[in-house]
């Protein structure tokens, strides 16, 4: 990394259960937490942020909000986020079998129209060589109510801004996922 984690007991007392709680769900505290808690009030945004994006009631699934930001991580280069998402995916899914399939999306008959619409929309947000269309979000409308496009690009957005953040600082995958090497390739 190249900023130096700091252990999670120098942080101000009202970030250490995020830690704990990280350390029951995935085994360890994520490397990019610890970067992120260097500014407290940053971190406590963004855990709040993803709170609402991973809550029970969100109109989006969760395999299908992996599986997003699995991609948007891959397009990012940012391998602790697909090791992550890819785990997250899979355990959700039951299988790494898209994760395996996800540079192929478009022709692959694992993915759907409903999915086949999301990650063309998550590409081209993601690629600054890309631009919006009226077409992907008319794709979109097939599938989803504006609230849950609304959700959709702020999902895409976050994992941007996080997946950004964790390979400018060069955040190392933490073995959450075998990754297969075509999900470490960026598209």
């Amino acid at each position: 990394m190249r900023i130096a984690a700091k252990n999670p007991d120098q942080f101000p007392w009202y970030l250490r259960p995020f830690f704990r709680a990280q350390e029951r769900k995935y085994g360890q505290v994520l490397q990019g937490s610890l970067l992120w808690a260097r500014v407290p009030k940053l971190f406590l945004a963004l855990a709040a942020f993803y709170g609402v994006l991973e809550r029970r009631s969100s109109p989006l699934d969760p395999a299908l909000r992996s599986l997003v930001m699995m991609r948007v991580s891959q397009l990012n280069w940012c391998h602790a986020c697909v090791d992550i998402h890819s785990a997250g995916h899979a355990q959700r899914a039951g299988s790494l079998r898209k994760v395996e399939a996800i540079d192929d999306w478009r022709d692959s008959p694992l993915f759907d129209a409903r999915e086949r619409a999301v990650l063309a929309y998550a590409e081209a947000i993601t690629d600054s060589r890309q631009q919006v269309t009226d077409a992907h979000v008319n794709a979109l409308r097939a599938h989803f109510d504006d609230e849950a496009i609304v959700e959709l690009t702020a999902l895409v957005a976050f994992q941007n801004l996080s997946s950004k953040f964790n390979n400018a600082l060069d955040v190392p995958a933490q073995g959450f996922c075998r990754i297969p090497a075509a999900a470490t390739r960026s598209a």
